[in-house]
């Protein structure tokens, strides 16, 4: 299930967001959530769907979708000039119903930012959004940048764009874990996926706990694509994010 949550600004003086703020934006999903059902954060936090020793939170969300803004790159700050904001959070599970979503999130206050600057936002309105034709290839756009890595030859992890010849398979063996994680049974053996990257991939590397002692980089492509699968890993990828890290901001997909 998708839902778009609408936020205001509540201090028309701090408007300076950190380009990075996914990292802060995950964990007021996580708190918000705890604050709801503790029982289902602890579930969230521990476990999630496991299939061979991997962990899965099947959720994901996309960036701020903000009306009106400027870039500063210098200071690594978006000037928000919109009153209001919002974004996109997908959760597959069942669990998470239309009412279970709309109660804890209604009405939430809270802060996003690092120790440079600070946004401050309520939760304004939250609506389920209608999902589209599984049957049907879906054409679209990222929401959130994708992160696929591969091991080279060093045996450390590489970044890899769509344009890699072999990102529609990292694409679909991620989904078929996905899917044996969630229904907790090996995907058929006649599962197709046709991935098309449609422009030139946008590369953005994402600071995770940025300004602290743990802070550390992930890199994400943004681009427009057609993705056909079946309906069941389609609708994985629409609810639960494309690729890795989707409960950190990463991956989640859109129409045009």
């Amino acid at each position: 299930m998708r839902f778009k949550l609408s936020l205001s600004l509540t201090n028309s003086q701090n408007t300076k967001l950190p380009l990075s703020y996914q990292y802060e934006l995950s964990s007021f999903i996580y708190k918000t959530i705890a604050r709801g059902d503790k029982m289902y954060a602890d579930w969230l936090h521990g476990n999630g769907f496991t299939t061979n020793g991997k962990q899965f939170r099947l959720f994901s969300f996309s960036n701020f979708i903000v009306p009106q803004y400027i870039i500063d790159q210098r200071n690594e700050r978006l000037i928000i000039q919109s009153n209001e904001i919002s974004f996109n959070i997908a959760f597959l599970p069942e669990r998470s119903t239309e009412e279970f979503v709309k109660g804890i999130f209604a009405n939430q206050q809270f802060a996003i930012g690092d120790k440079i600057s600070k946004v401050e936002l309520i939760v304004k309105n939250i609506e389920l959004l209608p999902e589209p034709d599984f049957s049907k290839p879906f054409i679209g756009k990222t929401l959130s940048p994708i992160c696929i890595t591969m091991k080279n030859a060093a045996d450390k992890l590489d970044y890899i764009p769509p344009e890699h010849p072999d990102y529609s398979k990292f694409i679909k063996n991620n989904l078929l874990t996905k899917y044996e994680a969630f229904f907790g049974t090996p995907p058929p053996s006649d599962v197709f996926l046709v991935w098309e990257t449609n422009n030139k991939s946008h590369s953005k590397l994402i600071r995770i706990k940025s300004g602290t002692k743990e802070e550390t980089s992930v890199r994400g492509y943004n681009c427009r694509f057609k993705l056909f699968s079946t309906p069941e890993l389609m609708k994985i990828a629409y609810n639960a994010g494309i690729g890795e890290k989707n409960s950190m901001g990463f991956g989640m997909i859109g129409g045009d």
